[in-house]
């Protein structure tokens, strides 16, 4: 069986081989590029299970817009490495959809446990979703369909909505629980994202994320409210559907 392949992106050479020889004794086939012409180029030839991203890139290039623009089109699991420990750089990341932020230096071993620590969390997430609770396959809300076993998700307009794993897990938590005020640690155990803890605001970031998708103002949302001082609320209108 062929290893899986992981895409390196960092403009330091050392860097590049250090990852390259490490992980490739562990198991991986890795690829390392020094900027974001070379990274689209891998990607659009190769499939990687992973990227490892860093921030500051040559010519200006910023991996925040890398990500945001892999986003656009891809669910790939992206770890953001960055020689910046800002919190405003990890919550921007967080928010655009990165899965992992790890500032350098870093320890190998550390690299190699998160990078698998995303890797199982997507092989669960990627799974389709026995029906729970008496829930049937296809669930509506204020026009949505919500597909569990094609884990979709359709706008009113008929439109596909993509999502990230993490994404449609995070709604399919609160369909399945309309008007049930949630807190983080709630929605962090239904989720089965427990490693989110690493981060103070993993989950505002990725509700932050999932309202641009799904609110006609994300700024003044009505289907995924803030409750202050606890957490958040589904108050969308939730019908049943038959199953697929």
């Amino acid at each position: 069986m062929e290893p899986d392949r992981i895409l390196v992106v960092d403009d330091d050479a050392r860097i590049r081989q250090m990852l390259i020889r490490y992980f490739d004794d562990n198991g991986f086939k890795v690829t390392g590029v020094g900027n974001g012409a070379s990274m689209r180029a891998e990607l659009a030839k190769t499939r990687y299970v992973a990227v490892f991203l860093d921030l500051v890139l040559p010519n200006g290039e910023n991996g925040l817009e890398l990500l945001k623009e892999l986003r656009a089109t891809s669910d790939l699991p992206v770890l953001m490495l960055t020689g910046q420990d800002d919190i405003t750089d990890k919550v921007v990341g967080l928010e655009i959809g990165a899965d992992d932020y790890i500032a350098k230096p870093f320890h190998l071993r550390e690299l190699l446990a998160r990078l698998r620590t995303v890797l199982r969390r997507r092989t669960v997430t990627e799974q389709p979703s026995a029906p729970a609770g008496g829930d049937v396959d296809t669930l509506q809300f204020d026009g949505w369909l919500l597909d569990v076993a094609r884990r979709r998700l359709t706008a009113p307009d008929g439109k596909d909505v993509t999502l990230t794993s993490g994404e449609f897990d995070m709604l399919l938590v609160f369909v399945r629980n309309p008007g049930r005020v949630m807190s983080r640690e709630t929605l962090m155990n239904l989720t089965r994202n427990r490693d989110l803890e690493a981060f103070d605001r993993a989950i505002d970031a990725q509700i932050v994320r999932l309202r641009k998708k799904i609110e006609e103002d994300p700024r003044d949302p009505l289907l995924i409210q803030s409750v202050r001082g606890v957490g958040y609320v589904f108050t969308g209108r939730r019908l049943h559907s038959a199953p697929a």
